[in-house]
């Protein structure tokens, strides 16, 4: 369905002053227009609004038959035909033709030109002759490379642009036959070329292919013909088709066929590479990758010529990578990076316009009310004559390339009109006598030639395949002109003017709220982001004015999207965003009036608005505003009503307001407990703290901890990328820090805030600078080990509590605030935490430790130690502030280098530390392959000591004797006298040698 806009795209209009009727033209770059006529050339320079002026003109070997300019490389080719020879010529530096018999240099492509000939090329125009050994039919340049390829009949011939280097200043632009394209029964009626992508139509059929310059499996360079598509076997419907004669009787007509991608090779068109360039070329081609194959059948039904049904109108439109709408990326021909291509061509009645990078598929097809003659695709439209009509269509190329260039698109962040949106004609303008078109810049050239005879054709078409609107547009229809011919130069507008005459007509929509009004929008939309994206034509004044309407656009699509109820109401939020606006700003723009007593506001609106309050923006609604966005949901979405009250860009809310609206909500249908503590936290606003109590009073601590799992942002929000605890936060702190570490510790673990989050939460809540740990965030980082939550990494937390464990003690530093557990509690109710050895309780019990918090800090510590998780390698080197000269730092260390089995050591340091604990702790440390401890370490050690006397004599004895028991009944008797010293005394160790000979007799 075509949808018909009466804008007016064209702006002024001026005739180029041709001696001769023009046969054939063409745009040159930015600035000049061709014009072909008999034997000669005519170029005329336009710029701007101004006239157009000839500039030069020079002859050509014979009648053009075709005519092509290239941007890249600034030359003009053409296929000339002289006593019914064709011959293709390319016109070089034809800027520099002063005058019609200014000197021309001819030379053969490929021909070195000798050194003393160089400089005259310089300040003269050359003609490079390119001889072929087929007829020439058609010729298209690459936009981007500038290289030439040549359609002959059943093969195409590629010229690669390259220079000649005279000079460190002065280089030859010269070609090179580098490639030959073969390709079976089809006879090319037009191609086109663009990087590698080749385009061939014949009357009814159209082909595409990629040329892959990647050699597989390291082939070198074929110089010989190669099939890279083996010629697929004809079904068997097409072969009958082909092998069935023609007679005078019948006509036979093959059916119609679209392959796209893969299935493009079934076509059973053979295509075969020959490489004729130099070893030494830049870029060589190997491969084929088929595209598209489509064929058409004549519409017999009609009973019209074969002639009216023929293909025309062939274009590969390439888009290039801008980076971004802001972009200021140059795009010279030099850095242009292909982003997406598009495929047009077109039947008498019927236009097809193809994608075919990444994927090939159909975008659009564009039903024409007459019979055209020849169209011409540009970024932003399409212009397509018929004998009496020029009409401008909308294309989706811009739509399209935005999804290839921005992953975003069409996700919460942006948004763009979708590819399959209705094309719609905005202007169907009447011209006598329309003949050929071309364009170039924001120039349409039309050739027109009025016959006085002809009466121009008003009838209707039999299928108006406009809409009914399309039907009430009056065009002026001129006088009938003399016989003869004119060329017109048609100045197409600004984006900007068009885009706001399409804002302007969008008016007449929004009343009504229809889906015309979105339609038309997105039109004006793509309008702008097409003009963005061909930013090469582009002041820089005219960017920033586009920028500008980009926005407002965005901004217009919002409006539509949140205020109309349709499926896509969710695309007001990407179009706001993308628009700029403030949340303020967007409010302002709604229609508050009531209707009919009862508020009505669309799901886009409240979409965007639930959306804008989750996200952490930095902007604060006043009072006003917040009042009227409570009172939408309370309306619209009564279930979100608390969430949006938690924003911080609610915080001018009055807090009377909100409890009103709270008050009146039915909690049955959702969770109450939000909506208690929602309250809770606006009587805090209010200073009413007995209100507060019994909200808080009304469910139980579990349930309050679920609650703020529901909503976070009442404990905790961020502003300008930093976190910030609530007035809720604070005061929970003050009256329940347990509630407070259990919710935040159910926000972790419901993946509600990570881990730095809350770590920097709780310094913010207490006021610590970055380097201070508050006994809170230890409180947090116990109940972490308590309820085992998953993403915690077990030894960062252990890591986190014995350094702090360990500074404190060092630095006799109490906690700021009570802890919430106990050494006892962690002990009984986290496996983390292990029971603390018994010789530990000894070696404290030497020397009075008096306070209390150190003592719960050494406990935990101890225990942390004590438990089987804990990696004591990793803590060593942070052990060194703890000092082994006091009993909790000598226990510390003695407790690391056990569980390292260190025992002689730990031996030796208990030994002239703390005598008393070395029989418990190695009662408790050495059994099993550590027992030969006993007599291999222990006993000689004490046994030395006895020796040298000292005020720890007694102590020393005291052990000797139990451990003498425990090696006497753990050796035979004679083991037992090989470990005795050779220089004590008998009567000593009599009653240990009597009891291990006593016990192998009992045995």
């Amino acid at each position: 369905m075509v949808q018909l806009y009466n804008l007016h795209p064209f702006g002024s209009q001026q005739v180029v002053p041709c001696k001769l009727e023009p046969e054939r033209f063409c745009g040159g770059g930015r600035d000049a227009l061709f014009v072909a006529a008999g034997c000669k050339v005519e170029v005329f320079a336009v710029a701007g609004q101004e006239l157009c002026q000839p500039r030069c003109a020079f002859s050509t070997l014979g009648r053009v038959l075709r005519l092509a300019y290239s941007e890249a490389g600034d030359y003009l080719v053409a296929i000339e035909e002289k006593n019914k020879a064709t011959f293709l010529r390319a016109y070089v530096n034809w800027r520099s033709k002063r005058t019609e018999n200014s000197r021309v240099c001819i030379r053969m492509v490929g021909h070195d030109v000798e050194a003393p000939f160089s400089e005259t090329f310089r300040d003269q125009m050359s003609i490079v002759e390119m001889p072929l050994s087929e007829a020439p039919l058609c010729i298209s340049c690459c936009p981007v490379k500038g290289d030439l390829l040549v359609g002959c009949t059943n093969k195409l011939v590629l010229f690669s642009l390259k220079y000649q280097i005279i000079n460190e200043e002065f280089s030859i632009l010269d070609f090179e036959r580098s490639l030959i394209i073969h390709i079976d029964n089809i006879t090319p009626v037009e191609i086109s070329f663009c990087i590698g992508y080749v385009a061939v139509m014949s009357d009814l059929e159209v082909l595409i292919l990629k040329l892959e310059s990647d050699p597989k499996n390291g082939e070198s360079v074929n110089h010989h013909p190669r099939k890279t598509n083996n010629p697929v076997k004809l079904s068997e419907d097409i072969s009958n088709e082909t092998l069935q004669l023609e007679s005078d009787d019948f006509v036979i007509c093959q059916k119609p066929m679209e392959l796209l991608g893969e299935k493009s090779e079934q076509s059973g068109v053979s295509v075969t590479l020959e490489s004729t360039g130099l070893a030494d070329e830049k870029i060589k081609y190997f491969h084929v990758q088929h595209l598209l194959y489509r064929r058409f059948a004549p519409d017999i039904s009609s009973y019209v010529l074969s002639d009216d049904i023929k293909l025309h109108s062939l274009q590969l439109l390439p888009i290039y990578q801008t980076g971004s709408l802001t972009s200021e990326r140059k795009n010279s021909s030099q850095e242009k990076e292909l982003l997406s291509l598009f495929c047009f061509f077109s039947l008498p009645h019927v236009g097809y316009l193809y994608m075919v990078v990444k994927s090939v598929e159909l975008m659009s097809v564009y039903q024409y009310p007459e019979k055209s003659q020849q169209a011409v695709l540009t970024p932003q439209f399409l212009h397509v004559i018929t004998s009496n009509n020029l009409q401008c269509y909308t294309v989706r190329c811009s739509a399209a390339a935005a999804r290839e260039e921005d992953p975003y698109v069409d996700t919460t962040l942006k948004a763009c009109p979708p590819v399959s949106m209705d094309v719609c004609a905005l202007r169907i303008q009447l011209f006598i006598g329309l003949k050929a078109i071309c364009h170039f810049k924001n120039h349409v050239i039309l050739l027109t030639k009025a016959d006085p005879e002809t009466i121009p054709e008003r009838r209707e078409s039999p299928k108006r395949l406009l809409s009914r609107k399309g039907t009430s547009v009056n065009l002026k229809t001129p006088p009938v002109a003399e016989a003869g011919w004119n060329l017109y130069i048609v100045n197409t507008i600004s984006p900007v003017q068009l885009y706001k005459e399409m804002v302007d007509y969008s008016n007449t929509y929004k009343t009504a709220k229809t889906q015309s009004c979105i339609h038309l929008l997105s039109e004006a939309h793509l309008l702008v982001r097409a003009a963005l994206m061909d930013a090469s034509q582009l002041e820089p004044g005219e960017k920033a004015e586009l920028l500008e309407a980009f926005k407002e656009s965005c901004g217009h699509l919002g409006d539509c999207y949140s205020r109309l109820d349709t499926q896509y109401s969710h695309l007001a939020l990407p179009y706001y965003k993308m628009s700029g606006l403030s949340m303020a700003e967007v409010l302002a723009r709604v229609d508050w009036a009531v209707e009919d007593g009862s508020q009505k506001y669309e799901r886009g609106l409240i979409f965007y608005i639930n959306h804008s309050l989750y996200e952490n923006l930095d902007e604060e609604l006043s009072e006003e505003l917040a009042a009227k966005v409570v009172q939408m949901f309370y309306v619209a979405e009564p279930k979100q009503l608390p969430h949006i009250l938690c924003s911080p860009s609610m915080k001018n809310i009055d807090p009377l307001t909100a409890i009103s609206y709270l008050r009146k909500l039915d909690t049955s249908g959702f969770s109450s407990v939000l909506v208690t503590l929602t309250k809770a936290a606006m009587a805090l606003k209010m200073r009413d703290l007995d209100m507060h109590r019994n909200e808080m009073k009304s469910h139980s601590e579990m349930k309050l901890v679920c609650g703020f799992i529901l909503e976070p942002r009442l404990l905790i929000q961020q502003r300008k990328g930093q976190i910030v605890p609530t007035e809720f936060a604070v005061h929970l702190k003050e009256t329940q820090p347990g509630l407070l570490v259990a919710s935040v510790l159910g926000l972790q673990k419901n993946n509600k805030i990570g881990i730095e989050e809350a770590d920097s939460f709780f310094k913010v809540l207490c006021g610590k600078d970055e380097d201070t740990i508050p006994q809170l965030l230890v409180d947090f980082w116990e109940a972490q080990l308590v309820a085992c939550v998953p993403d915690v990494v077990l030894q960062e937390l252990f890591f986190k509590l014995t350094s702090q464990y360990i500074w404190r003690l060092s630095k006799r530093q109490p906690p700021d605030t009570t802890p919430l557990r106990t050494s006892e509690d962690l002990i009984n109710t986290c496996s983390h935490y292990g029971l603390i050895s018994p010789w530990v309780n000894v070696l404290i019990s030497s020397e009075s430790l008096a306070d209390k918090n150190y003592m719960e800090d050494l406990s935990k510590l101890q225990s942390l130690i004590c438990g089987p998780s804990f990696d004591i390698a990793s803590i060593i080197p942070f052990l060194e502030p703890l000092s082994e000269d006091t009993v909790a730092g000598l226990s510390v260390h003695v407790l690391c280098r056990t569980r390292l089995e260190e025992y002689e050591r730990c031996i030796d340091r208990l030994l002239e530390r703390c005598p008393e604990a070395v029989i418990p702790y190695a009662n408790h440390e050495l059994k099993e392959e550590n027992r030969t401890l006993w007599w291999k370490k222990l006993l000689p050690e004490l046994c030395q000591r006895i020796k040298c006397g000292g005020e720890k004599y007694q102590l020393y004895l005291s052990s000797l004797k139990e451990t003498l028991s425990i090696v006497a009944v753990e050796l035979q008797l004679r083991d037992f006298l090989n470990v005795l010293p050779e220089d004590g005394t008998a009567a000593f160790f009599l009653p240990y040698l009597l009891y291990c000979s006593r016990k192998k007799s009992l045995t």
